[in-house]
């Protein structure tokens, strides 16, 4: 990660906010010491859920539904 001085920053502003927009991420320095970093904004929208995307990829069988054991019922009580 590269890092500038805030006051460089300033100067170059413009041009690392382009780096960080293809990716980079930038670290801000006072003096010497790390205080900010610059990193893009994600502008993706999450995708929609769609009802029924994973019919036919997955498969439960009828055991599924029946009662849990004895044993099994006490270790979630």
């Amino acid at each position: 990660m590269p890092t500038f001085t805030i006051h460089a920053a300033k100067t170059n502003l413009s041009k690392l906010i382009a780096r960080a927009e293809a990716g980079e991420e930038i670290v801000l320095a006072r003096g010497s010491e790390p205080v900010a970093k610059i990193v893009a904004v994600s502008q993706k929208a999450k995708p929609k859920r769609k009802f029924g995307a994973l019919k036919g990829k997955i498969k439960i069988g009828p055991e599924f539904f029946d009662p849990l054991p004895e044993e099994e019922l006490k270790r979630w009580e």
